[in-house]
């Protein structure tokens, strides 16, 4: 199949990769656009991960305010150097972050993050709510452990789907930053206030 330019064109608006990487994923996937973006996903995760190990120091407050001024989001977000933190594309990223943190109420970072006793509650929660069912305990368990995924899901930022685009979460959001930018990105904390909250 002939690659146009269009496809390169279009693959590079979805992607924010060169010329010659999305002509080169293009050539891969037999032109094939999805394949392709996958393709590039995938090569976009594998640089993060490589780049997961290097120290993020530098960064900005990203800070969003919602329309009816009763929701505020802060959130730190650090890069390597300070020439990354004040390029549009990373300031647009903690941009981003702050107002899906306004809309999507992530309430931990990760699920590392989670307290003990909330985990320990929320398992025995899935665990008395799954044996009402009469199941066996092998069963029970899978379900038990496939609802706290749904609650890593809903509860924590990183694993969240991202409210722009709820085929991304926001860890991929991050790890498309990483890879176009060259440099390890981390969401360090986050901070969302809102009138008559808690």
């Amino acid at each position: 199949m002939d690659i146009t330019t269009e496809m390169i064109k279009k693959l590079r608006e979805e992607t924010g990769v060169g010329i010659m990487d999305s002509r080169e994923a293009l050539r891969q996937t037999n032109g094939d656009f999805d394949k392709a973006l996958t393709f590039l996903r995938e090569k976009g995760m594998a640089k993060a991960a490589k780049k997961a190990e290097r120290v993020a120091r530098d960064g900005v407050i990203g800070s969003y305010i919602h329309h009816n001024n009763r929701v505020g989001v802060l959130v730190e977000v650090n890069s390597e150097t300070d020439f990354v933190a004040r390029t549009p594309d990373f300031n647009g990223l903690a941009q981003n972050l702050a107002m899906h943190i306004a809309m999507a109420n992530p309430r931990y970072l990760k699920p590392e993050d989670i307290p003990a006793d909330v985990l320990d509650a929320e398992r025995a929660n899935y665990r008395k709510e799954a044996e009402s069912t009469g199941k066996p305990a092998p069963v029970v368990e899978k379900i038990v452990e496939g609802k706290l995924e749904k609650f890593y899901d809903e509860a924590c930022l990183l694993r969240q789907a991202y409210i722009k685009d709820d085929k991304v979460r926001v860890n991929d959001l991050i790890t498309q930053a990483v890879s176009k930018l060259g440099e390890n990105i981390v969401v360090r904390r986050f901070a969302r206030y809102e009138i008559g909250g808690e």
